[in-house]
């Protein structure tokens, strides 16, 4: 028996009784229940379900199959679930969920449909995500246009938002066949034959949108809000438009515009000047990078100059200052200099370096390190070895040095 879809005629319907059709439990011993009629919206068309309880049991899930809505109850309710084929029960969903879901969708059909009345575009993908909303966008109807660039991007922007300002009604129709859906303006051709939802905003002779969906909608563009373009890239051929509308737009444009605040704060700037003062931070710390960069230069220089003259058979220097990256420059820049083996220990991070022109470094390493829970690798010229302890690495140093006389 296929169940009816009250969300279809009440979008607003927050709860509600319902019979019981049927109880079974899903493959992970779950239970699944089938109502003669539901609020909750299943999985589709590119927007997650409704949650909710049913009988005070928390819904998990809810999914078409075969022409009924299966609610799939949460993992704590396998216990608890002592419900029967025609039981009267409450249902009820969680209404912030669903107006979350009725803003981005129904936003998401205003933008999309305004790439395509500006510029031809057509939505060829459509993602919700936790984080942002995508639409792919195909450049295929107008010759005019063959790439989407930001400021195209921001004036379908405008637009939508235009249509969300002027609070144009949401209209959603229902058809039994093909032919009396396709009468409408519709922005893409139709893949139904039969059972047609088809939601327009605004007037039919001139909407914002005119297509088919089979998902949840406010009544009015207005309870949108808001809709905010973020980013815009090339994806497979077309174009895919990040953004958000409704509540998640706006707590998203909060948290952007704090950020904001506290960089216009620690660069003592306003939003007027703030990027040149960005700039001039970005000048500064790149002359500091590079002064940083030629002091490190000269420091390495020097230091291998300095174990070029001293060096010995086994040669060792703790470090605490330089990086490991810093003694490995150190190091080749001895190549052909090393008589036996060169030790060069990063101190803060208990790391033997191994440098060599006549013994296998990597050898070494793989074939002693793990006698003192020591782990690394390398190759015949170089190699490290890692410790947990200080101790460790003065006791593997001597324990090469012994192996190597």
């Amino acid at each position: 028996m296929k169940t009816k879809r009250l969300y279809r005629e009440d979008v607003y319907l927050r709860s509600c009784t319902a019979q019981i059709t049927g109880v079974k439990s899903n493959s992970d011993g779950r239970p699944l229940i089938t109502l003669n009629q539901t609020i909750f919206f299943p999985t589709g068309g590119g927007q997650s379900c409704d949650l909710g309880t049913i009988a005070g049991l928390a819904v998990a899930d809810v999914f078409e199959a075969d022409g009924e809505i299966c609610h799939v109850l949460a993992e704590d309710a396998k216990k608890q679930c002592k419900l029967s084929i025609g039981d009267e029960i409450e249902i009820a969903i969680n209404w912030e969920r669903r107006f979350d879901n009725m803003q981005r969708h129904c936003g998401e059909h205003i933008l999309s449909g305004k790439f395509y009345e500006l510029f031809g575009g057509i939505n060829r993908g459509f993602h919700m995500g936790e984080e942002y909303m995508t639409i792919d966008i195909s450049l295929e109807k107008d010759p005019a246009y063959d790439k989407v660039t930001w400021e195209m991007a921001k004036e379908a922007e405008l637009r939508a938002n235009e249509a969300i300002w002027a609070n144009l009604p949401v209209i959603t129709r229902h058809f039994d066949n093909h032919d009396e859906a396709a009468r409408l303006p519709l922005r893409k051709a139709l893949a139904l034959d039969e059972d047609i939802t088809i939601v327009c905003v605004g007037a039919i002779e001139n909407p914002a949108d005119c297509v088919a969906c089979c998902g949840t909608h406010p009544s009015t563009a207005g309870q949108i809000g808001l809709i905010k373009i973020y980013k815009v890239e090339t994806n497979k051929g077309m174009y895919r438009i990040y953004f958000e509308a409704g509540q998640r737009a706006f707590r998203q444009y909060q948290q952007r515009y704090d950020v904001l605040s506290s960089l216009e704060n620690r660069l003592s700037a306003g939003f007027d000047d703030l990027l040149d003062k960005f700039a001039a931070q970005n000048q500064k710390n790149r002359s500091v990078r590079d002064e940083l960069y030629q002091l490190k230069k000269w420091v390495i220089s020097r230091e291998t100059s300095e174990i070029k003259a001293t060096i010995t058979p086994a040669f060792v220097k703790k470090y605490d200052k330089l990086s490991i990256n810093d003694l490995l420059e150190v190091g080749r820049g001895l190549n052909g200099c090393i008589p036996t083996i060169l030790f060069l220990v990063h101190e803060p991070t208990n790391t033997v370096l191994l440098f060599s022109d006549k013994h296998d470094c990597g050898k070494l390493v793989k074939e002693n390190a793990d006698i003192y829970g020591g782990k690394g690798g390398g190759n015949k010229n170089s190699a490290r070895a890692i410790f947990s302890k200080a101790d460790y690495t003065d006791t593997f140093i001597d324990l090469i040095e012994k192996h190597l006389r």
